[in-house]
């Protein structure tokens, strides 16, 4: 039997991605996730699930996903009920697996600033658009846009002193491991990750798929398995004179607290730097650190090096706040 307690926790799971998360980013996912934390029948079948299934953005995406409305909160609701068994189907296969590029522009300054040129191993890959920081163009506070010659240009708002890169990081190496890669070359995987952008949002759209394509000319091997089994394998396997990274954004909230604490120990021995961008809580050694404490009226990721913060950073990248 679902507790009240289980209840209310999913209910304000949702309000939170509501009101704070969704809010001025995508006016119907406001709508729609307000309206699931008020619709008690749809709580149940959601609690009946994994509590790692149950988050707001992989119920919104499949739903998507199947061809569901993404628009009004009361047809949401209403559909998504008639149609449970499938979308319990999508929730249960797949995993929120957001693998924006946008996130490049809030990694590219502690990136650049490392010995070259870098191994990049990052974990929680997905289709590996992070692994391409070195394709990309950037745009920070409107200025001219720098970088490669690509179709995806990067725009981020910045405040603090930044250390602006005077020149792209050199990569010679790109690996990950995530459970379930994606392939940015298979139909089926393009669907549901163009399902994980938030309607409204044609711009982020627009720029998944000119990732997608870059990813299609350039090459990078990620492996299944679990982070914390295949992470030690690929720096070693970084090649000779390289400096290995390894990387994740918006990764470790989806472990367990052991598998977390595991993964930060394995950090801490491994010969490579160590860049972290999660959220405000996943990781409280680093939270412990800032300066100040992080903002709570807009979703924020903390930016990290080596176990030291160095940034608020905007969730999709679009913001970078460096601390002092």
């Amino acid at each position: 039997m679902n507790s009240v307690i289980d209840l209310e926790t999913t209910a304000t799971d949702y309000r939170d991605f509501a009101h704070v998360h969704t809010r001025a980013h995508s006016p119907a996912y406001e709508r729609i996730s307000a309206a699931v934390a008020e619709s008690e029948e749809l709580l149940t079948r959601l609690v009946a699930l994994p509590r790692i299934k149950r988050q707001p953005n992989l119920l919104l995406a499949a739903v998507r996903y199947l061809g569901g409305p993404a628009e009004s909160a009361e047809a949401f609701v209403e559909w998504t009920l008639a149609h449970w068994e499938p979308v319990r189907e999508v929730m249960l296969a797949r995993a929120t697996q957001t693998n924006e590029a946008g996130r490049c522009a809030t990694l590219l300054p502690l990136l650049a600033a490392l010995p070259q040129p870098l191994a990049l191993v990052e974990v929680g890959a997905s289709a590996g658009l992070c692994l391409r920081p070195d394709r990309y163009r950037y745009r920070y506070d409107g200025a001219e846009a720098f970088g490669a010659d690509s179709p995806v240009t990067l725009d981020c708002a910045t405040t603090g002193p930044v250390p602006l890169p005077a020149a792209l990081p050199r990569v010679v190496s790109r690996t990950g491991a995530d459970l379930n890669p994606l392939d940015p070359t298979d139909p089926d995987d393009t669907r549901w990750l163009e399902s994980l952008v938030w309607p409204g949002q044609q711009q982020r759209l627009d720029r998944l798929r000119a990732a997608l394509a870059v990813a299609r000319d350039e090459p990078a091997r990620i492996v299944r398995g679990d982070l914390n089994a295949r992470v030690a394998e690929l720096v070693a396997a970084a090649p000779a004179g390289s400096t290995p990274v390894v990387f994740h954004s918006a990764v470790l909230t989806y472990l367990p607290p052991d598998a977390r604490a595991r993964f930060v120990a394995t950090m801490r021995e491994l010969p490579c730097h160590w860049i972290s961008n999660e959220a405000p809580g996943v990781l409280p050694e680093i939270d412990a650190r800032l300066p100040r404490p992080a903002p709570t009226d807009r979703g924020v990721f903390v930016l990290s090096l080596d176990g030291e913060p160095k940034a608020f950073t905007g969730p999709h990248g679009e913001r970078l706040d460096w601390l002092d």
